[in-house]
């Protein structure tokens, strides 16, 4: 039985919504710790989601995904990974302000509260800070609008021209936006 205010409710009135809920299982949120999902987001952007789980494997063959690890690793053991000197940079700099508690009360913040916070850190713009409420805080309500592959998807399915566009879109998915990106992100992985 089907919650008056699940996910699949929501979306399902959406008939092309409802065509990926069909198709794909449900949304996988909130599954990772902060500080393990910053890195993952810091070494995934700019890239593909194939060559950035190539590089992280790589990262976690030589290391535990942990402040103490990462602080520890000289620069050029990270480098071989196929990390970028500048995310090298940004990989240390969030391991010492883990280390420093910086990110101790992140997940007691509201959406925009712990935005606010993580883009302090150099090298976690608001697309990364949105990737940690969705994959690590498991936030229900996120919607990502600079993320060029759910604006590809949005394009493909929706006809949607832009972000004003993209965003208006998202509306109708309150307050399940997140389950929303993630079937159209779902569609970019199934090709």
């Amino acid at each position: 039985m089907v919650c008056q205010n699940s996910p699949v409710k929501v979306l399902s009135a959406d008939p092309i919504m409802r065509k990926l809920i069909g198709a794909h299982d449900p949304p996988r949120i909130g599954q990772n710790p902060v500080f393990f999902s910053l890195v993952r987001a810091v070494i995934s952007q700019q890239l593909s989601e194939a060559a950035a789980s190539t590089i992280f494997k790589r990262l976690c063959a030589i290391a535990e995904i942990t402040p103490d690890a990462l602080i520890a690793l000289d620069l050029e053991s990270i480098r071989k990974c196929g990390i970028s000197s500048s995310k090298v940079g940004y990989i240390k700099g969030i391991s010492q302000a883990a280390l420093d508690g910086t990110l101790n009360d992140i997940e007691t913040l509201s959406d925009d509260e712990a935005i606010k916070a993580m883009v302090k850190l150099k090298g976690v713009g608001r697309w990364t800070a949105e990737m940690i409420l969705i994959f690590a805080l498991g936030r229900e309500d996120v919607w990502p609008c600079d993320d060029a592959g759910l604006l590809r998807s949005a394009n493909r399915l929706y006809g949607i021209q832009g972000v004003s566009e993209f965003m208006a879109l998202g509306e109708r998915f309150i307050p399940f936006r997140t389950h929303a990106a993630w079937y159209l992100w779902s569609i970019l992985d199934s090709k």
